[in-house]
């Protein structure tokens, strides 16, 4: 069975991309072509590529609309999303959804990268005991 390696992101300002998942701890390499790629913990790659260069591998691409991807970022603790939302949104990035408490059990937020994605940064709430 063939195993997912990477994850393909077009951007319209890969600099402005790669800052956005810079503060969200990838590691990417500054920017000097078309392609750029951030290697996760877990091994899979998340890949931009510059609109310039998609429209040169297939001449017919066309943007997408709604969603194109979902992301989901796992934070260390409830206070990490809460940090981490405060860190993306005063870089000057859009917010889709404050950290809120989820019924689900988790703190959970939303913030949008500058291609217009969805991003998830959540983490497991503790446990009340009894």
């Amino acid at each position: 069975m063939p195993a997912l390696s990477a994850i393909g992101i077009v951007s319209k300002d890969l600099k402005e991309s790669v800052r956005f998942y810079r503060l969200l701890g990838l590691q990417f390499p500054e920017p000097d072509g078309d392609h750029v790629e951030a290697t996760l913990p877990s091994g899979i790659r998340l890949m931009l590529d510059t609109l310039e260069l998609i429209k040169q591998l297939d001449p017919d691409w066309t943007e997408p609309r709604g969603h194109r991807i979902g992301l989901a970022f796992e934070c260390s603790s409830p206070g990490d999303v809460d940090a981490s939302y405060v860190r993306v949104t005063q870089a000057r990035f859009r917010s889709k959804k404050e950290p809120w408490d989820a019924f689900w059990g988790q703190r959970y937020a939303q913030v949008i990268d500058p291609d217009d994605n969805v991003v998830d940064l959540f983490a497991q709430l503790p446990t009340a005991t009894a």
